[in-house]
């Protein structure tokens, strides 16, 4: 959808047409779960997908916000990693307290790999768990981060977007787009680094954590 489109679907949303609201929900509703769901190595389809209900609960109540400085699907995403780490930070919190969390333990994805783990027996550390801690640090330091940075690293290593696709996204040029995600990783590495010296877990790795 080009820019000019996308303006007019907004206003037509914003005007209370059902027909441009349908149209912003079959647009974005996909990308936006498929987002949420490269988040956390532990969402289950069932969490992405009530994540991203409850971002466009938000989008319907805020769209008069949207100032139209980035795409739409970038606000989109900016709303659903606020959301996700709530999510995430809310479950967490529940299962350390004793809480009860439902989750399905048989969850696989679509290469047949479990994507929870059961409680361990043993009483060992669980992997996933310290994984789960890794992915937190990272969302916590690209909010450090924040502006350019948070944004065009977000899209790319949760969002999935091509150098291609960032430079349409941003309105910047493909080159722009490789010098800024180098300078950005170098900028996260730093701020990664503190985060996990503070927090005893090692330094940090030499690229973005992989969830495969």
């Amino acid at each position: 959808m080009d820019l000019q489109t996308e303006k007019e679907m907004i206003q037509r949303c914003l005007a209370g047409e059902p027909e441009a609201w349908d149209q912003l929900f079959a647009e974005h509703y996909g990308p936006v779960g498929r987002y949420i769901f490269q988040i956390s190595s532990t969402f289950t389809r069932e969490d992405a997908d009530e994540i991203c209900q409850e971002v466009f609960l938000s989008v319907v109540n805020k769209l008069g916000s949207f100032g139209g400085k980035s795409r739409l699907q970038t606000w989109l995403f900016r709303i659903a990693a606020n959301k996700a780490r709530d999510y995430h930070a809310k479950t967490m919190a529940a299962k350390r307290g004793g809480g009860e969390v439902p989750l399905s333990l048989q969850t696989e994805d679509e290469d047949g790999n479990r994507l929870i783990d059961p409680p361990s027996t043993e009483g060992t550390p669980d992997e996933g768990m310290i994984q789960d801690e890794d992915w937190r640090l990272v969302g916590e330091a690209l909010a450090q981060l924040g502006g350019p940075c948070q944004e065009i690293l977000e899209l790319r290593y949760f969002g999935d977007l091509s150098y291609h696709e960032l430079s349409v996204e941003l309105e910047i040029n493909e080159k722009t787009v490789s010098s800024r995600i180098s300078k950005c990783k170098g900028k996260l590495a730093s701020v990664m680094r503190n985060l996990f010296s503070q927090r005893n877990l090692g330094a940090f790795p030499s690229e973005v954590p992989s969830k495969g």
